[in-house]
């Protein structure tokens, strides 16, 4: 799976997956952005309750017609400081019908420890590449203090 994100200027890029479907992403005014798409830390959240909702209604597929509403939440606390990464996520399911909850737990349940990929990679390992103009560069530049002001 490949997504190219591309800059549209000041804090914006467009991301841009196998799925053809773009999305807009821009940092808020208080880091230099416009606002003109989600940040990406929204993204993560979004990701995660998209995934994980596509897993549990997979699994409930048979009771889907019991269900009147179904919305997840998700409420990230970040650290203070940089990177403000999250320490926590907290995933809350609303759901109205008439469906056990047992059976929605262990969807959920099901979803985080067997299926949803976004959950998993989070805690996945990441590395990084730099090709500048045209070139791999193999070496790491400098340690950011030790870079000249």
């Amino acid at each position: 799976m490949k997504v190219v994100t591309k800059w549209g200027g000041q804090r914006a890029f467009t991301a841009v997956g196998d799925s053809g479907y773009e999305v807009n992403m821009d940092a808020t005014p208080a880091y230099g952005g416009e606002g003109k798409g989600c940040t990406p830390t929204e993204m993560l959240l979004a990701s995660l309750a998209g995934c994980i909702g596509i897993d549990v209604t997979m699994i409930l597929k048979p009771y889907l017609s019991s269900v009147d509403r179904l919305e997840i939440e998700t409420d990230g606390t970040r650290k203070e400081e940089l990177p403000k990464g999250f320490t926590s996520i907290v995933v809350t399911f609303i759901i109205d019908g008439q469906v056990d909850s047992k059976r929605i737990w262990r969807a959920i349940n099901l979803g985080k420890e067997k299926y949803c990929a976004v959950s998993d990679s989070l805690k996945a390992d990441i590395s990084f590449r730099l090709i500048l103009n045209g070139e791999e560069q193999t070496k790491m530049g400098p340690r950011q203090d030790e870079v000249e002001q």
